[in-house]
């Protein structure tokens, strides 16, 4: 019974039946829609999207800094979206676990049609079927099928095609092909990414968020010791991926890493400890930092020995799986000895400070109150730009410099910069001080003028001869007597406001000054009033001045004298907004340098690697190989002396150079004529590039 008789016999399906075969089931729609190429296409947009950010953007640095560069709004709309750690973003894993997903499904959808379709020859084609393809040629031949049989397979497999003949119907059919490497450049393509996002997950940080998510780990967002971090923010060192860094001072050790995570940080343990035996950095002659390496020494409890090791920039020692890189370098706890210099009538007395970086120490003000000053950062060497005798701004090198904060009992205070030594500024000597608000701001500079014996003492006895009431005093009745334009019933009243307007400049600068003349003289007289007031201050300050000087045996003033005045006078009036009681001198210091390592496990690197190069061969696979179908059949003629041929050909890629080909085949199968003068095909397929 034919198909026919039976589909007339059995009668019309049920309508359950029908709905059914013209609805999917839900399974199919889901490998469906998972496999399809609309899906895999987006997701690669939005890593390729995620890569851009993760490139542009500086990715594991502190919160600070990022609020810092981009102020609250935007840092709050990054830091929501995770871009700041793109690769271990919640949205990132989902992306690449559903493209592994999505992936999986397209290979498992379609490597049984793939293999299949690399093992059939497919020799059961129509003479009309074969008509129909646009490369197709047909031709009448005197010799025997047999003979052309053998023939058309020489000439196919000196052209690199791989044949499979069989005879039906009293003809014969060759089916041939070459490049099946392309097809299995599609497999290796998919495999490739599947294995690549496989490996970037497995070093992710998808075990450390599930462990979150469970409650087993807790962000430690304070920065306190590493003794009084809670056990819910430490890692064991089970943890199969992370990369964390750690700064190790010289002399000292340390066995554990930072990993950032948000807002805070894991404390990841390790199973060995690292010492740093020393620390070295060379430099640019403009002071920037050229080389810098470590030498380490691993403790490990497995080795009898500990292994010693110089690590630098790009050669990172890699140990057990652990890939230990230098990536910075910073200060290990530089022990300083401080003057603090009061900035008031104490000024030539001065405050031993022993300090140490990172550590902050209490200190009395002349006051009564007390202050509290932490130690952050000492730098070694420093190249500032500064104006030279030419007004032209160079680098100068100004040596050792210490940075600190100096808070009151509110913990509220402003962040400092001094230099050890003087530094040349337009043909002066000064000591410099940064001050600034916050570490986001630029710093303003208190420029405190230097003597002769690049020394703060002439400028530390003026302010202290400037804050005593009896030498402001004694310079005010000499400086009004000795005015011969005074009249003498003026004298006395003239020495008082000199000695007041000295005094008010001593605690408030030009500005103190200012606010007394306006508080006390009419609106319509308070420039004329201010430009004498100003000459008288002048006067008084210019007499103290050649008090110092006297004391110091100098008679006369020369330009030099001058201008130190000048700048004397400038620092004063500068005082006011320093906020600082004291300048604080670094007298000398003990250097300590610490070294900062990122460490980082990655055991799916070697996955990614093997990724890449199955991802790399399949895509030259796709591209330069092109996959080759070749149909001969092959009957006798009708008048029964020759045989009667057609021959059909595809190509999936490459068109114009296929059409080539395939005359080229037709002129050696059917037609039987050299091409080129070459003898045989043979010969000629040497010379072809498949």
């Amino acid at each position: 019974m034919s198909n026919n008789d039976q589909a007339a016999t059995a009668g019309p399906a049920p309508a359950s039946r029908q709905k059914a075969a013209r609805k999917p089931r839900r399974s199919r729609i889901l490998v469906d829609f998972m496999g399809s190429m609309s899906l895999a296409i987006t997701l690669l947009v939005a890593l390729a999207i995620a890569s851009v950010i993760g490139t542009v953007l500086v990715q594991n640095e502190p919160y600070t800094e990022y609020l810092m560069d981009y102020g609250p709004f935007w840092h709050e709309i990054f830091a929501g979206m995770g871009l700041y750690q793109v690769y271990s973003a919640t949205w990132f894993l989902l992306v690449v676990a559903f493209l592994v997903i999505s992936t999986s499904f397209c290979v498992y959808r379609q490597t049984p049609g793939l293999l299949k379709d690399l093992r059939r020859y497919n020799t059961q084609v129509k003479e009309k079927s074969l008509r129909s393809f646009h490369s197709s040629a047909t031709g009448d031949l005197d010799q025997s099928p047999e003979e052309f049989i053998q023939h058309a397979h020489r000439v196919l497999k000196a052209q690199g095609f791989k044949a499979r003949e069989k005879n039906h119907d009293g003809q014969t059919v060759i089916a041939a092909m070459r490049g099946r490497w392309n097809r299995m450049g599609y497999l290796l393509t998919h495999v490739g990414i599947v294995v690549i996002c496989v490996g970037a997950l497995a070093d992710g940080t998808t075990l450390l968020k599930i462990n979150e998510w469970l409650g087993n780990l807790e962000v430690e967002t304070r920065s306190v010791p590493i003794s009084e971090v809670p056990r819910s923010a430490w890692i064991p060192d089970w943890n199969p991926s992370f990369r964390g860094s750690v700064e190790i001072p010289e002399g000292a050790s340390a066995n554990v890493v930072f990993l950032p995570m948000r807002e805070g940080y894991f404390v990841q343990e390790l199973p060995f400890r690292i010492e740093l035996e020393e620390f070295r950095i060379e430099r640019f002659s403009t002071g920037a930092e050229s080389s810098y390496e470590s030498d380490l020494i691993i403790h490990d409890p497995n080795r009898d020995e500990p292994l010693r090791h110089t690590i630098s920039v790009n050669h990172p020692l890699i140990y057990n799986g652990f890939a230990i890189y230098q990536a910075s370098f910073a200060d290990g706890g530089t022990r300083l000895d401080i003057d603090a210099i009061p900035l008031g009538a104490e000024a030539l007395r001065e405050l031993e400070v022993p300090g140490r970086v990172f550590r902050e120490v209490e200190i009395p003000t002349p006051d009564g109150d007390t202050r509290t000053i932490e130690f952050t950062n000492f730098q070694l060497e420093n190249v500032v730009p500064l104006l030279n005798e030419e007004g032209e701004r160079e680098n100068r090198h100004m040596g050792p410099s210490f940075d600190f904060r100096l808070m009151d009992r509110t913990g509220h205070g402003l962040h400092y910069r001094n230099y050890q030594r003087p530094a040349l500024q337009e043909g002066a000597m000064y000591f410099l001080s940064g001050v600034r608000e916050s570490p986001a701001d630029e710093f303003h500079y208190l420029f405190l003028p230097a003597d002769a014996d690049d020394s703060l003492e002439r400028f530390r006895t003026y302010l202290a001869m400037l804050h005593n009431p009896e030498v402001r005093n004694e310079i005010a009745r000499q400086v009004a007597r000795d005015d011969e334009t005074v009249p003498n019933e003026q004298t006395q009243a003239i020495a008082r406001t000199t000695a007041e307007l000295m005094g008010l400049f001593a605690e408030g600068g030009y500005m103190a000054v200012n606010n007394e003349i306006e508080r006390r003289v009419p609106g319509e007289r308070i420039d004329e009033v201010r430009d004498l007031m100003i000459r008288i201050l002048h006067a008084g300050l210019q007499g103290l001045y050649m008090e110092v000087l006297q004391d110091e045996g100098v008679v006369s003033i020369q330009e030099e004298e001058q201008r130190f005045l000048e700048d004397t006078i400038s620092a004063i009036n500068a005082i006011s907004l320093y906020q600082s009681p004291f300048f604080f001198h670094l007298k000398d210091f003990e250097h300590r340098e610490a070294s900062g390592l990122q460490i980082a496990r990655a055991p799916g690197q070697s996955t990614v690697y093997t990724g890449s190069v199955m991802l790399i061969v399949g895509i030259f696979f796709l591209f330069y190989v092109s996959y080759q179908r070749l149909w001969i059949m092959a009957r006798r003629s009708e008048n029964g002396e020759g045989t009667h041929v057609v021959m059909a050909g595809t190509s999936n890629r490459h068109q114009v150079e296929f059409e080539e080909r395939f005359a080229h085949l037709k002129r050696w199968i059917i037609d039987q004529k050299p091409v080129d003068g070459a003898s045989d095909g043979t010969h000629e397929s040497n010379n072809k590039n498949d």
